[in-house]
């Protein structure tokens, strides 16, 4: 049984350059424009979003617990983590301010994680194949507002050097959270979400299948 949809470009044998976005029978092997490899599909696109979304989470917890930068002057040094920023714009009744935060640095990278690991089981398991392609096109959307964290601290950095009376350093929780976004991001990219309408086509193909649960 092919495992493509008679409609798609695959199973004509047709691929998509993954460089230049040429078109082409994929067995020639290379692209005739850029001669990059051609693949149907993304070689090993789940294990490799599955092991870089891993590691996004991994550095996910130092990002949160460490201080993302250390606020010095007259009193000693301070450091700030992304909790204690969000605390403090609240107190200072910020609420605009700190929703932001709040939602760019701790809701986010958590939902994409989320998202992003749904998505690897829906290559996988009978599911929705538009309910999950949506999902992919939210995450791609949203997921790169999670820098904003980071760009705060960097502006701050950058700006705020007043010598003796106050100074802002960056602290090892900028780069464990600029690390989460970047691997977040490179997961969602990864991913190909053609493997998701793969399965859909299996399952529906398979007799006594699922499929009608969500047709």
């Amino acid at each position: 049984m092919n495992a493509f949809p008679s409609h798609t470009a695959a199973a004509r044998g047709l691929a998509t350059c993954a460089v230049c976005g040429k078109v082409q029978d994929h067995r020639v092997g290379h692209c005739q424009r850029c001669h990059a490899k051609l693949h149907l599909r993304t070689p090993r696109s789940i294990q490799r979003t599955l092991a870089l979304t891993f590691a996004a989470t991994v550095l996910y917890i130092p990002a949160n617990v460490l201080p993302i930068m250390t606020v010095g002057g007259l009193g000693g040094e301070e450091p700030s983590t992304i909790f204690s920023g969000v605390v403090l714009f609240w107190q200072m009744h910020a609420y605009p301010v700190a929703i932001i935060i709040f939602t760019a640095s701790v809701v986010i990278p958590i939902l994409k994680i989320m998202a992003i690991l749904r998505l690897c089981w829906a290559a996988t398991r009978p599911c929705n194949p538009r309910a999950a392609t949506r999902i992919y096109r939210l995450t791609e959307i949203v997921g790169r507002w999670s820098m904003i964290d980071v760009f705060v601290v960097a502006i701050l950095v950058a700006v705020v050097q007043l010598g003796s009376l106050m100074t802002i350093r960056p602290g090892p929780a900028a780069v464990a959270f600029g690390g989460v976004v970047v691997l977040t991001m490179i997961a969602a990219m990864s991913f190909d979400p053609r493997l998701i309408w793969d399965r859909a086509h299996v399952t529906q193909s398979t007799p006594n299948s699922d499929a009608d649960s969500y047709s």
